[in-house]
């Protein structure tokens, strides 16, 4: 360890104390420098194809944790325990004194979390060790840092080296600033949270520490880290948003920029889907879940794409242009994809063909393998007999996605998906939305806040009604405070007035199944359009005012879409009695999640707004605080709150 310590002090880096600690009284510490080292050290070593991840566990005995395959096209890794395939979103917890609306550990668990941390230490150096260095962000954009793991947990090491950049020691560059640092420790599920998904934020002025408790990498390795640069941006006063996003090309060469939030299972890989045609050519808008029947459309030609961000984009004033557009950038160095929706060879041409022979090493998750086979990503492991795992996964390196854009892109719509459930008059519920909606900036604020969690969520541990992962749908990860959040959003909607706003459900419109062909549809439709606007007539006020305007009518390449999925009470199955049902669970929801946003430091506008909301606001009413059309120009919340206080009539 001389030599490491010597080209530290030469490159002049400091480390954490505990860091040097560790390095010094460790059992054995090997640092990695690419990912390929850490795909060999998932199987422990060159010569093997197979590998067990198990532990000894005081009480309990042996417990393997994963077990994990060479394959031809990377490494494969299934966890033993299915509530280990998904992951759970109670897993965060904070265990500092810096402002959190978060549960502290102290709180919960009756304890100091430095007991914890002072025996996380003492594990870590009784372990032979694998750690290396990463950035995470973009460019000069984000968080430096070192990840320790056991180093039989190779294959979580090797998710984390992908997903944020690894560095190698011998190119850190000088002053390589470590901002974050995550320490692996899964024997702790087992001997202090009952085998439970735990990850501990611990923030100080310089470091955010990640103690992550387990080895499924969704809430620490992505996620935790995801938390780490939202923290960054809290301070600095900037967002990391939960999003894909893609330039569209149409046949005619318009290009159009969409940026796709929601909460997990919103449809953010998804919207860098391309459309599956039938077998005979047309393209399935859905199927009536009552009396089966098929509706399809004819599209001679799809829009063509370039991918930009699959989960996280950074919104950081240094990528924005002042055209009145936000611009965005990838925060991500490769993509955590579910592919749950790809049952059957097909299904996916575009993703099996980059999967099943790709220029570098993927690690697969939940998905059926054998030592030195091909891992097919239709192939999905079962929790059960007979049930599917709903979350497989596979982690892709962005550099290999062909077509990729790897600079900041100025959005044009910004999407929010919600995965809505099957609507009936006989049994109402929130499935009310039409293929997709128009909102004003005011309602995109506040499904923002709101951001549903929906139906059938396949990514998280239970995932089965409406519940709300709050701002920007990205809160289950964020350490602070709510509100902070809030007017940071708020704010980046109100000096972006060029950027449209739409909504749309995926899984269920009414009665018909559709899956994710609304926001694909949409893309089509809007690219087609390019700049151009609706026609006054082609849209209406929705029924439900949080749906904002809904579509009368909507044709693409001359194929028309049917009213009954545009307009949901236009559905004989579900009709003006099911939809306002519908609504009114809706409308609830909206008000019971918003009022914890009510605190004093909201900002004017945002108070405002959902004081409207719960006074039944109509559509006109969001416009008239926050105006859909370009004239409002670059006017901030300041401005907007100095406008209120000058005329207490506004």
């Amino acid at each position: 360890m001389i030599e490491f310590f010597n080209l530290v002090k030469q490159k002049k880096i400091s480390l954490p104390d505990e860091i040097i600690s560790l390095v010094n009284d460790c059992k054995k510490i090997t640092f990695y420098d690419t990912v390929e080292q850490l795909a060999l050290a998932a199987v422990g070593g060159e010569n093997r194809n197979s590998f067990e991840v198990k532990y000894d566990i005081p009480g309990k005995g042996e417990i393997t944790e994963a077990v994990v395959h060479r394959v031809t096209n990377g490494i494969s890794a299934n966890y033993t325990e299915s509530y280990m395939r998904r992951r759970d979103p109670d897993t965060m917890i904070v265990a500092d004194n810096f402002p959190s609306d978060k549960q502290r550990f102290d709180d919960k668990y009756g304890y100091d979390f430095e007991v914890l941390r002072k025996e996380t230490m003492q594990w870590l150096k009784e372990q032979e060790l694998a750690a290396f260095f990463y950035f995470a962000g973009s460019e000069k954009i984000g968080l430096g840092g070192i990840a320790i793991a056991p180093a039989n947990a190779g294959f979580f090491a090797m998710g984390l080296s992908m997903l944020q950049r690894i560095i190698a020691t011998s190119e850190l560059p000088d002053s390589f600033s470590i901002d974050s640092v995550i320490f692996v420790a899964p024997t702790f599920r087992h001997t202090h949270f009952n085998g439970k998904q735990v990850v501990v934020h611990r923030r100080t002025k310089t470091l955010h520490e990640i103690y992550s408790y387990n080895l499924y990498p969704g809430p620490s390795a992505k996620k935790g880290l995801y938390g780490a640069l939202l923290t960054k941006g809290e301070r600095e006063g900037w967002i990391t948003a939960h999003c894909s996003t893609v330039e569209v090309i149409s046949p005619y060469d318009n290009i159009t920029t969409f940026m796709h939030e929601g909460a997990s299972g919103g449809g953010k890989s998804e919207m860098l889907q391309h459309i599956v045609r039938e077998s005979d050519g047309q393209v399935l808008i859905g199927e009536n879940t009552i009396n089966g029947e098929k509706r399809l459309i004819s599209l001679p030609l799809f829009c063509s794409f370039r991918p930009v961000t699959d989960d996280m984009a950074l919104c950081h004033p240094s990528v924005q242009r002042d055209n009145g557009k936000l611009a965005v950038l990838d925060a991500e160095n490769s993509w955590f994809i579910r592919v749950d929706g790809i049952t059957d060879y097909g299904d996916d041409p575009f993703l099996e063909k980059i999967t099943i022979k790709p220029k570098k090493p993927l690690l697969f998750l939940n998905i059926q393998s054998h030592p030195d086979g091909t891992v097919l990503i239709w192939d999905h492991i079962e929790d059960q007999p007979g049930k599917r795992c709903p979350n497989p996964r596979v982690i892709l390196p962005r550099d290999i996605v062909p077509g990729i854009v790897n600079r900041p892109v100025s959005v044009d719509v910004r999407s929010f998906g919600v995965r809505t459930p099957p609507c009936s008059r006989e049994n109402p519920n929130y499935g009310i939305l039409g293929l997709f909606h128009i909102l004003p900036p005011a309602l995109a604020w506040l499904w923002r806040l709101v951001s549903p969690r929906g139906h059938a969520n396949p990514s998280i541990v239970g995932g089965g009604g409406m519940e709300s992962e709050g701002v920007g749908s990205y809160w289950p990860f964020a350490a602070g405070k709510m509100v902070t959040h809030a007017n940071l959003l708020l704010e980046q909607i109100i000096q972006t007035p060029r950027t449209k706003y739409t909504l749309v459900p995926n899984q269920y419109i009414g009665v018909w199944k559709v899956g994710f062909k609304p926001q694909l549809l949409m893309r089509e439709y809007l690219t087609r359009r390019g700049n151009a606007k609706l026609r006054s007539d082609q849209y209406t006020p929705a029924r439900c005012a949080l749906l904002g305007y809904e579509l009368n009518y909507l044709t693409i390449e001359g194929a028309k879409i049917p009213s009954r999925f545009l307009q949901v009470h236009r559905q004989t199955e579900v009709g003006t009695d099911g939809y306002d049902a519908g609504a009114k669970i809706l409308n609830d929801f909206f008000i019971r999640e918003l009022q914890k946003y009510l605190t004093p430091e909201l900002s004017v506008t945002g108070r405002k707004i959902i004081e409207a909301c719960m006074a039944g606001a109509s559509i006109d009413d969001y416009n008239a605080i926050i105006p859909m059309s370009y004239k409002y120009s670059f006017l901030t919340v300041e401005d907007y709150e100095n406008m209120y206080d000058d005329d207490p009539n506004t």
